[in-house]
């Protein structure tokens, strides 16, 4: 088989930084629109809803940068999660294109930085739980249920001083998870010098033990990096609800990567079949991440217990973010459901190409409205600034994983299961 590597070319980075500057102009035309007073007429109401000062546009810049960290970490440790699945399932259908969701995993020790930061920039305009007055039962701020929850934030340390615990986790988990890819990435590359079957025995094990890693850790950082926004709040399918949606947006992506590279002349190994399988896999789990939703909101409308319900009334009765509640089921579940659902519209790339945009975009809004409302209270909205922010981090999280792409071979050559992959027929 002759070995196909990938051109990142000059046009495919020019593109790519149009993007980015576009996206830097929208921000730039967002900010200023808030503070020509574009934020709407509730600047008191973040005092009023437990905020600790009036509403500033950088509460809102802040509240797009921790959606975008959350969500495209999410895809760049989905794509070294996908990648191992397939090892642990002894898949042979995938052979051929694996190498895609991998580079995904390039993007981790940026999203870590990028994560760090903007806690310890504007970790208080985030989560409300860092302010130590919470903690201080002399306070007329103190609040029992946080201090509750403060070991989980702050242990061993005083609660609302550092909090050690819930940093210390995410280094962790960054960090074991760019080891992990570093040690599948390098095993895959060595594959393609020595053959045999050495290699993938070896990203077989590494698999299994990155998989029960994710397990644990996945949920974790579903509670740290959203669930705890809303602290009195609290879901336990939450980690669930999470994990469906980074998923099915990594599976969205891999597979829109995959019909695009198509198109560009490479991945002759790659057919319909391929596709019809990338195209089930979407079908198959946005209805999970909808059977998820439901199960979690059905379960809290039916009981109506004020201190669970207050999520979804936040979300579904408040007019920032109504129309979004119903838009992210429309565009999550209804528009994949009846887009994907025949056997055609799997195996055609013409529809993976509508199909999957949809997909990542409507989760993205998944995001914002798993984010914004915890955080900006009534002062939520959607504009230049939340288009500008995901442009910007799209456009860089692209180039990073087709920077990744071209410097290896784009199909495992010597992987021992190729052969079941080029005659995979459904």
């Amino acid at each position: 088989m002759v070995e196909e590597k990938f051109e990142f070319t000059g046009k495919a980075k020019k593109n790519l930084f149009i993007t980015i500057g576009v996206g830097i102009i929208l921000v730039i035309i967002g900010i200023i629109s808030l503070n020509m007073g574009g934020h709407g007429h509730e600047g008191h109401e973040a005092v009023a809803e437990g905020g600790h000062h009036a509403f500033h546009w950088t509460q809102r810049l802040f509240a797009n940068l921790w959606i975008n960290n959350v969500f495209f970490a999410g895809l760049a440790v989905i794509g070294v999660f996908f990648f191992a699945v397939q090892y642990a399932a002894q898949a042979g259908w995938s052979a051929g294109l694996k190498r895609i969701p991998l580079a995904f995993g390039a993007w981790l020790p940026i999203a870590a930085v990028l994560m760090l930061v903007v806690f310890f920039i504007a970790g208080h305009d985030i989560f409300h739980w860092t302010h130590h007055d919470l903690y201080d039962t002399s306070s007329e701020d103190y609040d029992s249920i946080i201090d509750g929850k403060g070991g989980y934030f702050y242990w061993p340390l005083h609660k609302g001083g550092f909090p050690l615990f819930f940093i210390a986790r995410m280094v962790i988990f960054f960090g074991v998870w760019y080891v992990l890819f570093l040690k599948l990435k390098a095993t895959a590359i060595s594959e393609d010098v020595d053959g045999g079957t050495e290699k993938w025995y070896q990203m077989r094990k590494l698999s299994a033990i990155f998989l029960v890693f994710f397990a644990v850790s996945s949920s974790m950082s579903a509670w740290d990096w959203v669930m705890s926004i809303d602290t009195h709040w609290f879901s336990t399918m939450f980690g669930w609800y999470m994990f469906a949606s980074w998923w099915v947006s990594g599976l969205a992506l891999i597979a829109l990567i995959v019909v695009l590279l198509k198109d560009k002349g490479y991945l002759s190994v790659v057919n319909a079949n391929h596709l019809h399988d990338l195209g089930k896999f979407i079908f198959a789990f946005s209805i999970f991440w909808t059977y998820v939703w439901f199960s979690q909101f059905l379960l809290i409308y039916y009981a109506n217990i004020p201190e669970e319900s207050i999520y979804f009334v936040e979300r579904w009765k408040n007019d920032h973010y109504a129309p979004y509640f119903f838009l992210n089921l429309f565009l999550n579940f209804f528009l994949p459901f009846l887009l994907l659902m025949t056997r055609d519209s799997k195996r055609h790339s013409r529809f993976m190409k509508v199909v999957t945009p949809i997909v990542i975009i409507g989760h993205w809004f998944d995001f914002y409205l798993m984010i914004t409302p915890g955080t900006l209270k009534g002062n939520g909205g959607f504009g230049a600034l939340e288009v500008g922010l995901m442009l910007i981090y799209a456009g860089a999280f692209i180039f990073v994983v087709l920077n990744q792409l071209s410097k290896s071979a784009l199909v495992a050559k010597n992987h021992p299961m190729l052969e079941e992959s080029l005659h995979h027929h459904i």
